[in-house]
């Protein structure tokens, strides 16, 4: 071998870049396999893509598993990663500006728990949102605080802040 076949000018990579590119994407598809089946949804995956990811969560043996990692790898080869990428970013909390959003609704939650008349602010700022249901949810989960009761309507509250921030309106998935 020739030292001009591991320079940048030639046409194609060199096999050491290209291994490195593939055990870069087998690490993705890791990742990606290490997610619950609700963040897998809100990473955006390609159909086949997310079948096989499924069917990699669903694999106990260590060499089987390795293989199907590497299979996703090689399905990622054919797909754009960039969207991927930042919706795992997404996940793990590295977006700065989503940190903020979800702060700044961690406050508004906790401020309508201590005063209801941060309702009026939130029916300003999304016109139609269900004021009734945000009601009961506040009154349930300042019972639930009362009662130390575990916090199913605090959460069920931050819920469709969320919703409402990101989409205008909530989710009636529950």
């Amino acid at each position: 071998m020739l030292e001009e076949d591991f320079t940048e000018g030639n046409d194609r990579p060199s096999k050491t870049k290209m291994k490195e590119a593939m055990h870069e994407l087998q690490d993705l598809g890791a990742e990606l396999v290490d997610l619950s089946v609700g963040q897998l949804k809100r990473v955006n995956l390609p159909e086949d893509l997310l079948a096989a990811v499924r069917e990699c969560q669903k694999i106990t043996s260590h060499g089987a598993r390795r293989r199907q990692i590497m299979y996703i790898g090689k399905m990622l080869r054919n797909v754009d990663e960039e969207p991927i990428r930042a919706g795992l970013s997404l996940i793990r909390g590295d977006s700065a500006a989503e940190n903020a959003r979800l702060h700044r609704l961690e406050r508004m939650r906790t401020r309508l728990l201590e005063d209801e008349a941060v309702l009026s602010e939130i029916a300003a700022a999304w016109p139609g949102v269900d004021l009734q249901h945000l009601r009961q949810l506040r009154r349930n989960a300042v019972k639930e605080q009362e009662g130390n009761k575990p916090p199913k309507n605090f959460r069920a509250l931050f819920q469709v802040l969320q919703d409402l921030d990101k989409n205008g309106v909530p989710n009636d998935d529950e």
